[in-house]
């Protein structure tokens, strides 16, 4: 099959409300594209792609929801707001099928296995469905965007530099996405670490993070987090690590960035007030850690959204 080949289908109106779209489509590279749709009306909008089984699918839920149909109708998948879905079987094609909810983008990656070995061979030892074992395998698995991965998937989809750059500057962000989707900790639930081999310390860990979280403005030191959660300094940073991949303080930057994003996004604070509820007691410091983790200003990154 030709991914070049749009097909586009409307439903029947009479049942519901439903139109046709197209996704704007960019090339890369041979066997490697990027997919952008923006669903801004009311109506539910459909959209399909032909896409055969060399081609690995990554599928980012930026705002509202979308499900893919497969068989005819007999299967659906659901994707929903700030949530991912990679979609891949070697056995068979799995063309896009899209209906797309009123308000809602969506940002897909279209990747050959070819291309993708190319890409991650010295790392595809860390990547599960390229082992022998499963290379042969279908693989679906639906993950959260995670607030790096928003800024790149929003500098896709508000693209308005020189159209001549296009191809080279979502090229970029294409790996940059790719990068960020593979660098996450798979094994970050706390009910599935083995930590210690010793529930009880799982759950002082957690009680660990839940502190820092509800504590983020001023949060205890180290020294005082182990004493209240009645685990050994030495234990509690080596099971946060375990546990959540990371260290107290790094998780808690993380987090605190997070949640400063989604505030400016809200739009009912300014960069100060946001910077004081997130524990920067000014601003300057506030703009130069938001600006180490997204690699932008708040106000930069404000003025990308709009």
């Amino acid at each position: 099959m030709n991914l070049n080949n749009n097909k586009i289908e409307t439903e029947d109106s009479s049942l519901k409300s439903v139109a046709k779209g197209s996704f704007d489509e960019t090339k890369l590279d041979e066997g490697f594209f990027v997919l952008t749709f923006q669903n801004e009306s009311n109506d539910i909008q459909i959209v399909e792609r032909e896409i055969d089984s060399r081609f690995i699918q990554f599928h980012f839920c930026i705002k509202g929801s979308s499900e893919f149909v497969f068989n005819n109708g007999t299967y659906k998948l659901k994707i929903e707001e700030e949530n991912s879905l990679l979609l891949y079987n070697p056995q068979r094609d799995l063309p896009i099928h899209l209906e797309v909810n009123p308000n809602s983008w969506l940002v897909s990656v279209l990747v050959s296995i070819k291309k993708f070995h190319g890409l991650f061979s010295q790392e595809a030892d860390f990547i599960t469905f390229l082992s022998d074992d499963n290379k042969d395998k279908k693989y679906y698995k639906d993950g959260k965007i995670t607030p790096s991965m928003a800024i790149a998937l929003n500098q896709i989809i508000n693209y308005n530099l020189n159209s001549s750059i296009k191809s080279l500057y979502y090229k970029g962000k294409a790996l940059e996405l790719l990068s960020l989707y593979f660098n996450r900790n798979e094994d970050a639930d706390v009910e599935q670490c083995p930590f210690l081999v010793d529930e009880a310390n799982v759950i002082k860990i957690r009680k660990a993070k839940d502190i820092i979280i509800s504590r983020m403005a001023e949060p205890p030191t180290l020294n005082q987090l182990s004493e209240e959660i009645g685990l050994s300094l030495k234990k509690l940073k080596e099971g946060f690590k375990q546990i959540y991949g990371d260290s107290v303080f790094s998780f808690l930057f993380d987090y605190k960035m997070e949640v400063a994003r989604k505030l400016l996004e809200a739009g009912d604070h300014n960069v100060n007030e946001v910077g004081l509820k997130v524990g920067y007691s000014t601003s300057s410091h506030f703009i130069a850690a938001f600006k180490k983790k997204y690699g932008t200003t708040p106000k930069k990154y404000l003025m990308s959204l709009s």
